[in-house]
């Protein structure tokens, strides 16, 4: 396991890993849950899908938006037992310790309270399609 400074350092240097921020929903989520209840919802997920010896679909396992701490774990290269490895020397294939697993929460967390120290995200536009009879050229026809 690694100091933070040291991680947050040279995940800052990954390309694939700074293109991860909160989304406006995973914003407003964490903002609205707070921090003893993600540190809570962190500490199950982490239990779950990345503390067994060999989790299920591992490489696969974790969604790439829907939750602050899914946007977290690939930010913070705790998605899966590889990136454990490579990032973090957490060996593969066997069990995370308790202190492991909260080493991991402790990571997450600090990118998280990072991410809302920032302005919230701009809320996504949708776009719909325009309809023939919004175009006055088609009228024409």
């Amino acid at each position: 396991m690694n100091n933070a400074d040291d991680l947050f350092s040279r995940l800052a240097r990954s390309p694939f890993r700074q293109r991860f921020r909160l989304g406006r929903a995973e914003y407003e989520m964490a903002h609205s849950k707070g921090e003893s209840l993600l540190r809570q919802h962190a500490a199950e997920l982490i239990a779950r899908r990345l503390a067994p010896a060999e989790p299920p679909n591992d490489g696969k396992q974790t969604p790439m938006r829907g939750h602050p701490v899914f946007i977290a774990q690939h930010a913070t290269a705790t998605c899966c037992r590889g990136c454990l490895s490579q990032w973090h020397q957490i060996a593969q294939h066997q069990p995370l310790s308790a202190e492991q697993q909260a080493y991991v929460v402790g990571v997450l967390m600090q990118w998280i309270s990072g991410q809302m120290q920032q302005p919230a995200p701009p809320a996504r536009v949708i776009r719909s399609k325009p309809q023939p009879d919004d175009d006055p050229q088609l009228t024409l026809w």
